[in-house]
């Protein structure tokens, strides 16, 4: 069972649900007569695995006790002393979380039954169900076993016995997950931080709890460290290209002739009926193995493989290192936004490029089936993130990563939305759609704080009607998922599932017509972020067509680009009187409203001013020097700032996940030394260059 680390979710936790029966109520003196335990997987129950022992404590058992649990001495004489339980105890529960009911009583008795046996305590690390149902139901007047099964509706089955109590502390566990996410609690570390917040230290440690300061981090997690170039590049810098096609007819022999000639190892194939395989030097040598000479008579399309996999060009490397691992293929398929075939992309490729199993996460996201399994691969993330910021990755790197994980997680959970309607009886989407990504996902900027962002554009249909009414079934299914899986609903409700954000192609026109007549600032509220948009999932075309629309239409209207810069200048400051940090009520200094919305908003006007059709602050800053010649050294300094800023948040994320902090765009002051203090505020002072390049007169 994989060890958990700060950032795994309470909804995929491995863990083992444990509890005990013993000879009294005082856990400094009772002793062990029974102990049960049940395992966790991936949010489910795994009723296969159990443990269940009785355990003979060598000592009277008080009336008292045996009359709750019904355990006797006479039951007990032929039961096994601790020691010899001690054991196989530990092999069931490994490195995982240990979850239990009151779990402080439990950890205290075991460890007291350790030393008795002269064995090391095993420093488990545990979650106190009592404590969490407590943040997740605070008013509740009771938070007992009985009180918590009979308010969730959980049959308890065995009551006070070890296992049939496990049991039902883990149902109750199961049950808490969605309500501890509405509050914000979705991942070890938060459950652990809000448990703290409760003032029970004691159920968190018992010599088991580590360190979580930033110089002992490093000692919490067992993440190899990676290797960034997969995450740096992508496949178009490494593919072989361009893509080489054989016709369906050509032999076996002549197809190892061109791979010679072109120095490839791998030819696409393009059948009649329009599928694409590949055929591989392997496959030659397979098919001669087992048909002789003969083979090379034969033609590729008889010993291809097909549907051909495939990788788009603009993915990182580390999505083809994943998806190339789990098919067990040596090579894909390289697709551009079109679909169409460009180049391949091979194990020869990235030989030099050997990185750890965290390069899996893309496609551990692709491949997930459930929720609980999204959960899991999101959890990587801030590991990957972590290790990313150790070897110096620029944070912009960092959070074009990020981002496209969060498109990759929209997709998924859109295909995931899509099986729950046709298994309901709903059928296929009944028009072509498409799902767009929104803000600072879709430019590409994303930090570990990230929600939900998204729409829906579909080719024809009326609100209200019968294709709105599936889309909006499929959007509702899509958002839940996702939330379950680690990327929070968005609070001001930019979600498909509400119509303000999922239309037909006419009425997004209409949307975007309206937009560009308004008159007010205020009137455009979560208007800016539909021009970062991206299309995720569906008919590409459709979601780059009003994508392009919005740009049209934005470009030809002078006042609400007017309209857009009066917000961009509208800028927090993040400096005192004094010259100071001007920190809020948490010693905190928010940086995206001080520093990267002016970068980013000032990006998106002048991108819409100039046409610059581009999505990330980057291209658009870079796009628009390249047309006024002479700011070439401001847009520099921005970029810069931008940098910093974006490093700072990141840094400041990870540092607050480990200790379960819920995640913001602040940064804590305090934690900078004099050098990064004096870089902070460079990079906000050439903040006001990015807002001085939309200022009347320049734009």
């Amino acid at each position: 069972m994989p060890e958990a680390t700060f950032s795994t979710p309470l909804l995929a936790l491995d863990a083992v649900v444990l509890d005990t029966e013993t000879t009294g109520l005082d856990a400094r003196k009772a002793r062990l007569v029974q102990i049960g335990a049940v395992r966790l997987k991936g949010g489910n129950l795994d009723d296969p695995q159990r443990f269940e022992s009785l355990v003979n404590p060598g000592c009277r058992i008080p009336k008292a006790a045996a009359a709750v649990h019904g355990i006797t001495e006479a039951l007990l004489a032929d039961a096994p002393r601790f020691a010899a339980v001690a054991e196989p105890f530990e092999a069931f529960v490994g490195k995982s979380i240990v979850i239990g009911h009151a779990i402080a009583y439990d950890l205290t008795v075991l460890q007291r039954e350790y030393g008795l046996a002269h064995r090391s305590w095993p420093k488990i690390r545990g979650l106190d169900v009592q404590l969490l149902a407590r943040v997740a139901a605070p008013t509740l007047a009771d938070h007992g076993l009985d009180r918590l099964c009979a308010w969730l509706g959980i049959d308890i089955v065995g009551r006070h016995t070890a296992l049939g109590d496990a049991i039902a502390t883990a149902k109750v566990f199961l049950a808490l997950v969605p309500l501890l996410r509405s509050r914000n609690v979705r991942t070890l570390a938060e459950a652990e931080m809000a448990s703290r917040a409760l003032g029970e230290q004691d159920v968190l440690s018992f010599g088991a709890w580590p360190s979580t300061s930033p110089e002992t981090s490093q000692a919490m997690h067992t993440l190899l460290r990676v290797d960034s170039f997969p995450y740096r590049h992508l496949v178009r810098d490494v593919m072989s290209k361009p893509a080489i096609f054989a016709p369906e007819g050509t032999t076996m022999q002549a197809a190892a002739r061109l791979m010679v000639e072109k120095q490839v190892s791998s030819l696409f194939v393009r059948v009649a009926s329009g599928e694409i395989g590949i055929v591989t030097e392997r496959d030659i040598l397979r098919a001669v193995d087992a048909c002789g000479e003969a083979a090379l008579s034969m033609p590729v399309s008889l010993h291809m493989k097909a549907p051909l996999e495939t990788v788009p060009e603009g993915a990182h490397v580390y999505r083809a290192i994943g998806r190339m691992d789990r098919l067990g293929f040596r090579h894909l398929g390289v697709t551009d936004a079109a679909g169409e075939i460009v180049g391949a992309v091979t194990t020869r490729n990235l030989l030099r490029h050997r990185a750890t199993t965290a390069v899996v996460l893309g496609d551990k996201i692709d491949s997930a089936s459930t929720p609980a399994e999204l959960a899991a691969a999101w959890a990587s993330l801030p590991l990957m993130a972590r290790n990313l910021m150790h070897e110096d990755v620029d944070p912009r790197t960092i959070s074009g990563v990020i981002s496209s994980e969060i498109c990759s997680m929209t997709r998924r959970a859109t295909e995931l939305a899509e099986e729950r309607l046709r298994s309901a009886g709903a059928g296929p989407p009944p028009v072509a759609y498409a799902v767009l990504v929104l803000g600072s996902a879709g430019r590409n900027e994303s930090q570990l704080a990230a929600d939900q962002d998204n729409a829906i554009v579909y080719a024809q249909g009326a609100e209200g009607g019968p294709e709105d009414a599936y889309f909006e079934k499929l959007a509702t299914h899509m958002c839940d998922i996702l939330d379950a899986g680690g990327i929070p609903y968005c609070k001001g409700g930019v979600m498909a599932k509400n119509s303000a954000w999922r239309k037909s192609s006419s009425a997004w026109h209409a949307t975007i017509d309206a937009w560009v007549r308004r008159q007010r600032p205020e009137d455009l509220l979560n208007v800016d972020i539909f021009f970062d948009a991206v299309t995720v999932h569906g008919d590409r075309a459709l979601g780059e067509e009003v994508w392009n629309y919005a740009y049209g239409r934005g470009h030809a209207a002078r006042d609400f680009q007017n309209l857009l810069i009066e917000v961009t200048r509208n800028r927090d400051s993040p400096f005192s009187l004094l010259g100071g940090f001007r920190l809020d009520n948490r010693r905190r200094l928010d940086l995206k409203r001080t520093g990267l919305m002016p970068i980013f908003s000032s990006a998106r006007v002048l991108s819409i001013r100039y046409e610059v059709r581009a999505r990330s602050s980057t291209e658009r800053l870079n796009g628009f020097a390249a047309k006024e010649v002479g700011l070439s050294d401001v847009v520099q300094s921005v970029l810069d700032a931008h940098r910093v800023l974006l490093g700072a948040v990141i840094a400041q994320q990870l540092v607050d996940a480990e200790v379960g902090v819920p995640l913001s765009t602040g940064v804590e002051i305090g934690r900078f030394d004099k050098r990064a203090r004096a870089q902070l505020k460079q990079a906000l002072r050439a903040v006001a260059g990015a807002i001085d390049l939309v200022s009347e007169g320049r734009v």
